[in-house]
């Protein structure tokens, strides 16, 4: 009898562990179950800058997959991902289901390994219900961390993480383009979708506008990213798009029953800051704001003046300055900005100075062009398309040539035309010397195309298309080559207002999408 009280109390004892265990989430069975829908997602990172998310759920996007980190591919450093906790945050508020994903450049099992608890420790306040997936690129790079490493190697490492993120409860997902993962070209594919789901990258070069188009890869697989150029209310940039032929009835709690801190927005986001550490003053008077925009989302906390003295500690190529002024982080621009402590500065400052009342002012560096319209652009009197006595003067038409006196970092242009002086989006404008234009010829399409020339060296951030023409739409606009990040091509012109980047690659002048790649370290 004193054994049978024995097995009872030890058998209650681990029934009790086990209950423990799986509420704690170890090796617990999920509680949503998966469907055999069609599903419909986004998979993000900080390259979509601040994305309202309500706005995306109302467009009918059923999931996202969120960048939550990286290792690095010089120092092998781990890092947070720039807005990844707000984009699970928002995401899951606004009814859209989560999943998440790691960028890996790990060399051993074991960094792999602690890629997953990392992102297991990050992810465990979170409804994580869609896959968390492992994500290896640009391993070909000569400069790459992972450059030695062989295939088997490779998807050693790649099994070591899923397998850990699956003993932390969640389901592990495998991600790579076609061209890798078909007939195991640089992945063992077929073992590693013996147990896990597959997510193939394969851009078939033309909209998804139908049911039941599908990918050209050959092999089983789960979710296919279709495009990287989507477009989806709510995100400003172009964002990847993918179609998951499951789904789930239910959402999948946190692992953690202490919620996550509220995080607000990275306003530095789509924006890279050189450290600097120097002090500037007002050229004449600049306003300090919460965000370096001068959208709504930003805020005028005070206006510096000549004379009084910020540290400057961060400059930014897209005319921003990150400045310290009496203990406090604010962002001004440039342009408004000075070293010369003693002096008032260079620069011309136009006679429309915050007009609105909304702290955005107007500075324009004196240049003299000869410009036109690339189709047709209104001529105001005033700097603004808000402002009351901002009056369209006319309209320059394409041809029409227009001299350009002045221009803006907010997006202005300065004109002299048909003697009178007046102001036009500098966007809608293009200079009549130097203009490089890239045509196609169809029967009735013809691209135009003006870059500014330049010289340097860029990577992908993750990966990036390289087309013949500067299009996606263009029937002529082949896919010649994928490159990843790590490798490494020269851009010889940039288009920032269409969005397009000229490079050179083994030997031919191709083309690209310009916020898929980055200035190489």
């Amino acid at each position: 009898m004193r054994y049978t009280k024995f097995f009872y109390k030890f058998l209650c004892v681990g029934l009790m562990l086990a209950l423990l265990l799986n509420l704690a989430g170890c090796g617990s069975k999920r509680v949503s179950k998966e469907t055999e829908e069609t599903t419909y997602g986004v998979d993000v990172s900080r390259y979509q800058g601040t994305i309202d998310w309500q706005e995306v759920a109302a467009s009918g996007i059923d999931f996202a997959i969120v960048r939550v980190g990286y290792r690095d591919m010089t120092e092998g450093e781990i890092h947070e991902e720039r807005n990844g906790r707000y984009n699970l945050q928002e995401a899951n508020k606004a009814g859209v289901k989560l999943g998440a994903y790691f960028f890996s450049t790990a060399i051993t099992e074991e960094e792999a390994i602690e890629e997953a608890r990392w992102a297991a420790d990050l992810l465990d306040g979170y409804p994580i219900t869609y896959p968390v997936a492992y994500d290896c690129e640009g391993f070909s790079d000569p400069e790459s961390r992972q450059y030695s490493l062989t295939k088997e190697e490779r998807t050693d490492i790649a099994l070591a993480f899923l397998k850990t993120i699956e003993k932390l409860g969640y389901e592990g997902m495998f991600y790579g383009s076609k061209n890798e993962l078909e007939n195991d070209a640089q992945w063992e594919t077929s073992r590693i979708a013996k147990k896990y789901k597959i997510w193939v990258a394969q851009y078939p070069g033309t909209d998804f506008n139908s049911e039941g188009f599908q990918s050209s890869y050959s092999d089983g697989h789960h979710i296919w990213q279709y495009t990287q150029e989507g477009t989806v209310p709510g995100i400003s940039q172009p964002v990847d798009l993918n179609i998951a032929y499951f789904g789930y009835d239910g959402v999948e709690p946190a692992k953690s029953e202490v919620p996550p801190q509220e995080v607000e927005p990275d306003v530095e986001v789509l924006m890279s800051f050189t450290q600097v550490n120097e002090q500037v003053t007002a050229k004449e008077s600049t306003n300090l704001r919460s965000a370096p925009s001068q959208g709504e989302d930003s805020q005028v906390l005070y206006t510096l003046q000549n004379g009084e003295v910020a540290q400057r500690i961060g400059i930014s190529s897209s005319g921003w300055s990150k400045l310290i002024y009496q203990g406090e982080t604010y962002y001004a621009v440039s342009s408004y900005l000075t070293t010369d402590l003693d002096g008032t500065g260079e620069g011309e400052t136009t006679e429309f100075s915050d007009p609105d009342g909304d702290g955005i002012q107007t500075e324009f560096t004196e240049v003299n062009e000869e410009v036109t319209a690339k189709d047709v652009v209104n001529l105001r009197k005033l700097p603004s398309v808000e402002h009351e006595d901002a009056e369209i003067v006319g309209q320059l038409n394409s041809g029409d040539v227009a001299t350009r006196v002045g221009i803006s970092d907010n997006g202005w242009s300065k004109l002299e035309y048909n003697g009178m002086t007046c102001y036009a989006v500098s966007s809608y404008l293009e200079r009549t010397d130097e203009v490089e234009q890239t045509q196609a010829t169809g029967e009735d399409y013809v691209i135009q195309t003006q870059f500014v020339e330049v010289n340097e060296q860029v990577t992908p951030k993750e990966e990036v298309n390289l087309r013949t023409l500067p299009s996606v739409e263009h029937p002529d606009s082949q896919v010649v080559a994928t490159i990843y990040g790590g490798d490494i091509v020269t851009r010889t012109g940039i288009n920032e207002d269409v969005g397009w980047s000229r490079v050179e690659y083994n030997g031919q002048t191709l083309y690209c999408v310009s916020s898929y790649i980055q200035l190489a370290q």
